[in-house]
């Protein structure tokens, strides 16, 4: 029977020309880590430039949401947040 890969786990192979200290870096990022090879190191960069990335997109909505609050708003809210320290103290 065939083994399925799920499309998430599917990879591209792809060439990139990169500089003699990208190549050093990446190498000692790889044995420092003890990872299988240069790619799975490459990846996991990539991956946390992502990750930072989005989060500094939902902080930066976040913030424009508050921003964009009136007075009485955020008095409201304000008022919600007093609620819910003073009776639900210790949930996250």
């Amino acid at each position: 029977m065939p083994t399925l890969v799920k499309r998430a786990e599917r990879k591209a192979k792809k060439s990139y020309t990169l500089s003699s200290e990208s190549v050093a870096f990446l190498e000692i990022m790889r044995r420092k880590r003890r990872a299988t090879s240069v790619s799975s190191v490459l990846e996991e960069i990539l991956q946390a430039v992502r990750r930072r990335q989005e989060q500094a997109r939902v902080e930066q909505s976040v913030s424009h949401y508050y921003s964009s609050l009136s007075g009485e708003e955020t008095a409201e809210l304000a008022k919600w947040a007093e609620f819910a320290s003073r009776d639900f103290p210790g949930e996250p």
